[in-house]
């Protein structure tokens, strides 16, 4: 039997935030496809490039054991693979020479490949997969075992003997999750990552998909594997997950990478009484949007069943910005959400966009207030990033000049005509985080002088950081408005 090795293009260090935080996760979408490989009696390693410094270390992999498949499977249930990180995208160039430099057959499936096959293909990959993945390389690699035509293969590209470039129909998307093998954590050096773990100063996490897909039309939003449809897992079959994976790894705390988590109706609820009925505590957390968790008793369920935090597409503090995003949500969603899930004691931060088209200096200052209004707990900020095949991609695809991507995930370039400059938002960028500190080191003195018995080390030290963030972020302001007078 042939030797298959499975990869991926996503180098930890290339996420900034995650770098910083030391909070890395395995490559979840590809133990997926390594486990129904698995299944089928193909022998499969994983090369897991997570942890790794460079794309070189493949090539000793590759050389030292003979390989005849190196699959590059980037694991779809990560944002930045949608993104296209110009560097991931060098670092899968670098692994598609080093397989063809072994005589390996290199197939890819990721959303970079899908969007420029034909430059991946240009670069050495024999077959490009696009879609739901699983399914196609069991169906690709057995045909290609078998000598069988695999030019029938739906969910493919590849280059004809007249060098064309011929993309097949696509494969429909797999209904009942359920029937895919759990992914294969035991291929993963899972002491790696304990280790990274214990300089995060929180406990180790683990990575589960609980759906896949996303229903919503935010226009921004791009879908290149998954698509516009929601799939969910049973309650039963991610419970039976999470009870591996503290029984194998000491996983207690999940963070649940689905788009929108909790959609299916009641799902929130029978999940909730499969872990108490199992006697299963556990600490996780989730993103999902304002007028979704207001539905029934949702909050209710997911605190019950152990929510910890929730990250809300808040976005912006503007309507009209979200109105032209497309995103259906209101800012009264996302208050009372922000106050449910509060009341039930669950954290709340909310994902921030700045630059928008037609956002104005009245919108920006309109989300800033908003955030000082809602108090959050905690805040991610970047600017918009126009991903293929989405509308506002199109809009704006024709400003692009040398570049369409960013370099790494700590960019925050602006690649089309936005209200300001990329200088200026990067100082936003810094301005917003400032002014999030403060107002909340201020809220906490407010809250100490009432109650100071309630103050903790991270409510002291955020009072404290006020000294430098109040003086720092007037700063700011003051260099924004001279921005914007130029």
């Amino acid at each position: 039997m042939s030797k298959i090795v499975l990869t991926h293009s996503y180098f930890y260090k290339f996420d900034a935030k995650q770098w910083k935080n030391q909070t890395p996760f395995p490559p979840l979408g590809t133990l997926y496809a390594a486990s129904l490989l698995r299944e089928n009696n193909f022998t499969v390693s994983l090369f897991d490039v997570g942890l790794k410094d460079s794309p070189k270390e493949l090539k000793n992999e590759l050389e030292e054991n003979k390989t005849d498949y190196l699959v590059i499977y980037d694991d779809g249930f990560n944002y930045l693979t949608k993104m296209c990180l110009t560097n991931m995208r060098e670092a899968a160039f670098e692994m598609i020479q080093f397989g063809k430099s072994n005589n390996c057959k290199v197939l890819i499936c990721s959303s970079d490949a899908t969007d420029h096959a034909e430059e991946y293909i240009n670069k050495g990959a024999d077959f490009i997969i696009y879609g739901e993945g699983e399914k196609t390389l069991l169906e690709l690699i057995d045909k290609l075992e078998n000598n069988e035509d695999y030019k029938s293969t739906e969910g493919i590209y590849y280059e004809s003997e007249s060098k064309e470039i011929i993309k097949n129909n696509p494969r429909k998307v797999y209904i009942n999750l359920d029937d895919f093998p759990m992914p294969a954590w035991d291929l993963v050096d899972m002491d790696s990552y304990k280790e990274v773990w214990k300089n995060s100063n929180q406990p180790f996490t683990l990575n589960i998909a609980t759906t896949r897909g996303c229903p919503y039309k935010c226009n921004w939003c791009a879908k290149p594997i998954y698509g516009q449809r929601y799939n969910s897992h049973s309650p039963e079959r991610i419970v039976k997950m999470i009870s591996f994976l503290k029984k194998t790894y000491g996983a207690e705390r999940f963070w649940m990478c689905d788009d929108i988590f909790g959609l299916k109706p009641n799902w929130a609820q029978q999940f909730r009484n499969l872990l108490k009925k199992q006697n299963i505590n556990i600490k996780y957390y989730i993103q999902s949007r304002a007028d979704l968790l207001l539905k029934e008793d949702t909050i209710e369920a997911m605190a019950e069943s152990g929510l910890e935090e929730v990250w809300i597409g808040a976005e912006s503090g503007s309507q009209k910005i979200l109105d032209a995003m497309d995103k259906g949500t209101s800012i009264k969603q996302i208050e009372d959400a922000t106050k449910l899930l509060k009341d039930k004691g669950v954290s709340v931060a909310f994902f921030i966009q700045f630059g928008y088209l037609g956002e104005t200096k009245e919108d920006i200052q309109k989300t800033i207030q908003m955030i000082k209004d809602f108090k959050p707990d905690n805040i991610g900020v970047s600017v918009s990033y126009p991903l293929p095949e989405t509308p506002f991609y199109e809009k704006v695809k024709h400003q692009f000049k040398n570049k369409s991507n960013w370099s790494d995930s700590d960019d925050l370039a602006i690649m089309f005509q936005a209200t300001f400059n990329q200088k200026y938002y990067r100082k936003l960028h810094r301005y917003c985080h400032k002014e999030f500190r403060k107002s909340q080191g201020l809220d906490n003195l407010i809250k100490g002088f009432r109650n100071p018995f309630k103050l903790n080390k991270f409510k002291i030290k955020s009072i404290i950081s006020t000294i430098y963030y109040v003086p720092s972020s007037l700063v700011d302001k003051i260099q924004l408005s001279l921005m914007e007078n130029k």
